[in-house]
C-alpha cells in the first residue's frame, strides 16, 4: 500500500534553500495575522510603487507560482515532468470587470490549451467563468434558472444584459472549441453558490457538443456543499441519458468563510456541511460514485487530503483498475502536498499540479487567498512544516 510518509520521494525535487524557503512561508502563512495585515498592505504597496515585487516573486510567488507567462513556466512544467507529474496551467489573474479584459483572457486561455496540445506534460487546461464574464451577469442568469426550475416567473433579461450574457456564452464555447479541435482536456472550476447555478449549467451545455466521444469538458463539484451528493448522482444519470461522456473533478471547495458570513449576512441556511467529517463523509462517497461507474466518468480528484487519495487507490484496486488508468487523475496545488503528489506518481498514478501564472501584480489577489484557505484548513500548514522538518532531519542523520 502507498505511504504519504516518505519525505525523501515527498522532496526530492528541492534543494535545502527551497525546503528552507519552503519553511519559513508556511510559518508566516500559519499566523492569521500576519497573513490579514498582508492582505492589507500587499495591493496598497504595490499601488504606490514600493519596491516589492522582487520580493513577493522571490518568495510567495515562487512557492506557488510557475512564471509570470506560459514561457517562464516551462522550467516548472519540465521540473515536475522529471518526476512524472503533469502540469496544468492555471491563469490565476483575478478580478477583471472591462469587456477588453475578458476578451484578453479567453486568448491567454486559450493559448495555454494550444500550449497542452504540443506538450505531453500538460493533460489539462482549466479555466474559471469569472475570469471572463460579469460577476452580476452570473448571478442574473443563476437567479433566473433557480427561479424557472421552481416554475417561479423571472423579469425579462434588459438588451444590455442579453448582450453581455451572449458574450459569455460565446466565450465558453470558444475555448471549448479549442479544447475540442486540440483534444485537450478542460476544467471549469467551480465558484460561489450564488453564481454556481449558471456555471454548471453552461458546463453541462459544453459537455453535451463536445464530450459525445471523448469526455473534453469536466465539471468541477464542491462537495462541502450538502446539496452535491445528490446533484453528482443526477448529472451523471443526466450525462448518462444524454448518451454524453460525463467529466468531474471532485474538490471540497474554496470559498467555505465567504459562503458561511453571505448566508448569516443575508439570513438564508448555510450551503456548507455543519463539520468537516460531513464533508469528508460525502467526498468519499463521490469517489466511490465515480469509480462504481467508471465506464462512462472521467475524474479527477482535487485534493490534498490523505484518507481521500487512499480511498481512491484502495477502490482502484478493487476494481482491477491500473494506476495509470487515463480516466482518473490525482491533482494537487504547486507548492503544497508534495507528499501527495511525489509519492502517488512514484507508483505509476496519473498526478498533475496546478501551477498557476501571471503578473505578480496581478496575482497578488489570488495569493492572498491562497495564504487565506491555508490558515482556515486545519492543520495544513502545520502538515507541511512537520514534513519539511522530518526531510530536513533525514537529510541531516543521512550524512552522519
Amino acid at each position: 500500500m502507498i505511504s504519504f510518509d516518505n519525505t525523501e520521494i515527498a522532496f526530492r525535487s528541492k534543494n535545502k534553500q527551497d525546503l528552507q524557503r519552503a519553511y519559513l512561508l508556511f510559518k508566516i502563512i500559519g499566523a492569521p495575522a500576519i497573513v490579514k495585515l498582508g492582505k492589507l498592505l500587499t495591493p496598497l504597496a504595490l499601488q504606490i510603487h514600493l519596491p516589492i515585487k522582487g520580493l513577493i516573486k522571490k518568495t510567495i510567488f515562487k512557492q506557488f507560482c510557475g512564471g509570470e507567462s506560459i514561457q517562464e513556466c516551462d522550467h516548472t512544467i519540465e521540473q515536475l515532468a522529471a518526476f512524472g507529474i503533469g502540469t496544468i496551467l492555471d491563469y490565476s489573474v483575478e478580478g477583471k470587470t472591462q469587456e477588453d479584459d475578458f476578451e484578453k483572457t479567453t486568448q491567454i486561455i486559450i493559448e495555454t490549451i494550444e500550449k497542452s496540445a504540443t506538450d505531453k506534460h500538460i493533460p489539462f487546461a482549466v479555466f474559471k467563468i469569472t475570469g471572463i464574464a460579469q460577476h452580476h451577469l452570473l448571478e442574473l442568469v443563476s437567479s433566473q434558472l433557480r427561479a424557472t426550475r421552481k416554475g417561479e416567473n423571472f423579469r425579462e433579461f434588459t438588451p444590455s444584459e442579453k448582450a453581455g450574457i451572449s458574450a459569455i456564452m460565446e466565450r465558453i464555447d470558444r475555448i471549448c472549441a479549442a479544447a475540442a479541435r486540440h483534444q485537450t482536456r478542460l476544467f471549469i472550476d467551480a465558484e460561489e453558490t450564488w453564481i454556481q447555478t449558471a456555471i454548471d449549467q453552461w458546463t453541462f451545455d459544453m459537455m453535451c457538443k463536445y464530450n459525445q466521444t471523448h469526455c473534453i469538458v469536466y465539471n468541477t463539484v464542491q462537495m462541502y456543499r450538502h446539496d452535491r451528493l445528490a446533484y453528482l448522482h443526477a448529472e451523471y444519470e443526466r450525462a448518462k441519458n444524454a448518451g454524453i461522456k460525463y467529466g468531474v473533478k471532485l474538490v471540497r471547495g474554496a470559498y467555505m468563510e465567504k459562503e458561511r458570513k453571505r448566508a448569516e449576512v443575508n439570513t438564508y441556511p448555510s450551503p456548507i456541511n455543519k463539520t468537516k467529517e460531513e464533508t469528508d463523509r460525502i467526498y468519499n462517497k463521490a469517489i466511490t460514485i465515480c469509480i462504481e461507474n467508471i465506464d462512462s466518468v472521467n475524474v479527477c480528484l482535487g485534493t490534498h487530503n490523505e484518507t481521500s487519495c487512499l480511498h481512491m487507490v484502495h477502490l482502484m484496486e478493487q476494481k482491477g483498475i491500473k494506476n495509470n488508468d487515463k480516466r482518473i487523475y490525482f491533482a494537487q496545488l504547486y507548492g503544497m502536498s508534495n507528499h501527495i503528489s511525489y509519492n502517488l506518481s512514484a507508483e505509476g498514478y496519473n498526478v498533475a499540479k496546478y501551477v498557476p501564472y501571471g503578473e505578480v501584480e496581478k496575482l497578488v489577489p489570488y495569493l492572498i487567498r491562497r495564504a487565506k484557505e491555508n490558515t482556515s484548513i486545519a492543520g495544513q500548514t502545520g502538515r507541511e512544516v512537520r514534513l519539511i522538518l522530518a526531510e530536513r532531519r533525514r537529510r541531516s542523520s543521512v550524512k552522519k
